[in-house]
């Protein structure tokens, strides 16, 4: 999963894969704004077939939080 939202914030947003982590910071580690991260979740919601529901997205702060959330959800298992 680490390596599938990798590659989304590569294509979409243009950062750099060997910056992001687990414990990758959405604002302060790679700079994505709430829109940015808007975007991540719905491709991954397009990918993996889940939905976030709007109360799950006010706590993702993290790669990790994302990742967390899918396993949580049996997603790309």
């Amino acid at each position: 999963m680490l390596e599938k939202i990798r590659e989304i914030l590569e294509e979409e947003l243009n950062i750099d894969p060997e910056d992001v982590n687990e414990d990758s910071d959405f604002r302060d580690d790679l700079g994505i704004d709430s829109l940015d991260l808007f975007e991540l979740v719905m491709n991954l919601e397009n990918e993996y077939g889940v939905e976030f529901p709007a109360e799950e997205l006010e706590s993702l702060r993290t790669v990790g939080d994302v990742i967390d959330f899918l396993e949580k959800n049996n997603v790309g298992m």
